[in-house]
């Protein structure tokens, strides 16, 4: 299973960004899909995830200028991040729990991170 973000790169303040994220392999089902961040010195925190059922979860930070959204025909998530700020430089993390087999268990996985910069 690998897991490939893109969409990163350097945005002055109040851009906008969409970092999207593909799953690929022997995937027979994925329950949540989502994104964490980690700032310079910081721990990696969650930002927003959705589940196989729609079910959506933002962080505080998050809410009303991140929106999460995905595609099961593609096995991609996708974040709409709006009016962005330096304070949400860092490097942004897609994850998915995946199942591989029918009878095996979710597993999380990480794609490689891909840095969000704000500045002017």
């Amino acid at each position: 299973v690998q897991l490939q973000a893109s969409g990163g790169g350097l945005v002055q303040p109040g851009g906008s960004l969409r970092l999207s994220c593909e799953a690929s392999g022997g995937i027979v089902s994925i329950n949540w899909m989502g994104w964490y961040r980690q700032a310079r010195g910081k721990q990696r925190e969650l930002v927003a995830g959705v589940s196989s059922g729609r079910n959506i979860s933002y962080s505080d930070s998050a809410k009303g200028r991140f929106t999460i959204s995905r595609d099961d025909a593609k096995n991609t998530v996708d974040l709409q991040i709006n009016s962005l700020k330096p304070e949400d430089t860092a490097v942004y993390y897609c994850y998915a729990d995946i199942k591989w087999s029918y009878y095996g268990v979710f597993n999380r996985y990480w794609g490689q991170g891909t840095q969000v910069t704000v500045s002017s």
